[in-house]
C-alpha cells in the first residue's frame, strides 16, 4: 500500500515536472516570438510582402543589386522581411541581401560586414549597385570611430575602426564591381556616436562619391505611426518598411541609378 501511494505520488512529480518543462517551452516560444517581433501591430497581414502590387516599368527594373548589413537589412523584427524585398518585388530587381543580425562594420571576426563581404559576394558577379547600413551595431557597441584615411589604397584602412571599414568596404565595392555605392542611415534614436558616424558618411561621400540615403535627416519620428512603424527604437516592423521607408529608399534608388 505504501509502495502504491509512492508510486502515484512519483508519477503526479513527473507530470507536474512535465507540465512546467511544456510551460516553460511554450513561454519561450512566446517571448521569442515577440522579441522576433511576430505578434507586433506593425507585423500584421495587411503588410505581407503578398500586398507588393509590382510596377509596369522601374528604373529598377532588371538590375541586380547587393545589400550588406545586418539586422535592419534582414528584417530581424519583421518576419526577416525589410525594404530590400518590398522594393524587389515593387521594381523588378534581383539581390543579395548579405546581412546578419548583430554584425558590425568594424572588422572584428568572421561575421563583420569587411568578412562577410569578402567571403559572401561573389567577386566575378555583376552589381549595379551595393547598399551598404550604416550599422547600428558598431554604435550601440561603442566601438572606436576612426577618422578619415588621406590614402585611397585598400590596404590603408584601419578596419578595426567604423571609418576604416567603410573605407574598405566602398574602396573594394568600387575596384571589384565598378558599381556605385550608397549607406543608408537609420532613422532617429539616442546615440550620439550614430550622429557622428553620419558625419563621417558626409565626408566619405565628399571623398569617394558615394551616396547617402539619410533616413535620420529625411524621415521624422515625431509621427503619430511610429509605434506602429518601429518595433523598437532601431528596427522597423513590416509597415514601417511598406508605408515609411521604402517610399523614401526607392526615390533615393532612382536618382542614383539615374546619375550611373
Amino acid at each position: 500500500m505504501v509502495r502504491a501511494t509512492m508510486g502515484k505520488g512519483l508519477k503526479t512529480s513527473l507530470i507536474s515536472v512535465g507540465a512546467v518543462a511544456v510551460l516553460g517551452v511554450l513561454t519561450g516560444g512566446y517571448l521569442l516570438l515577440g522579441f522576433r517581433g511576430y505578434m507586433h501591430k506593425g507585423n500584421g497581414g495587411e503588410y505581407a510582402l503578398s500586398k507588393v502590387t509590382p510596377l509596369a516599368t522601374s528604373p529598377l527594373q532588371g538590375k541586380n543589386i547587393a545589400f550588406l548589413g545586418s539586422s535592419v537589412t534582414e528584417g530581424a523584427r519583421s518576419k526577416i522581411v525589410s525594404f530590400v524585398d518590398y522594393l524587389s518585388k515593387r521594381n523588378g530587381f534581383t539581390f543579395v541581401k548579405e546581412a546578419v543580425s548583430g554584425t558590425t562594420l568594424v572588422d572584428n571576426g568572421k561575421s563583420s560586414y569587411v568578412s562577410r563581404m569578402l567571403a559572401k559576394l561573389d567577386p566575378a558577379a555583376h552589381f549595379d549597385l551595393l547598399v551598404c547600413q550604416l550599422s547600428t551595431n558598431d554604435a550601440t557597441k561603442g566601438l572606436p570611430l576612426g577618422s578619415v584615411s588621406a590614402s585611397s589604397s585598400l590596404d590603408d584602412f584601419d578596419t578595426q575602426t567604423i571609418i576604416g571599414a567603410m573605407e574598405y568596404v566602398i574602396c573594394y565595392t568600387q575596384s571589384t564591381w565598378a558599381c556605385p555605392v550608397a549607406f543608408y542611415t537609420g532613422t532617429e534614436f539616442d546615440n550620439a556616436l550614430y550622429v557622428q558616424m553620419i558625419a563621417a558618411l558626409y565626408e566619405l561621400e565628399a571623398k569617394w562619391g558615394i551616396h547617402v540615403i539619410d533616413l535620420w535627416k529625411n524621415l521624422s519620428v515625431k509621427i503619430p505611426e511610429y509605434d506602429t512603424y518601429m518595433v523598437d527604437s532601431i528596427h522597423p516592423s513590416q509597415a514601417g518598411y511598406l508605408k515609411w521607408w521604402s517610399p523614401f529608399i526607392e526615390q533615393e534608388l532612382y536618382k542614383i541609378m539615374s546619375k550611373n
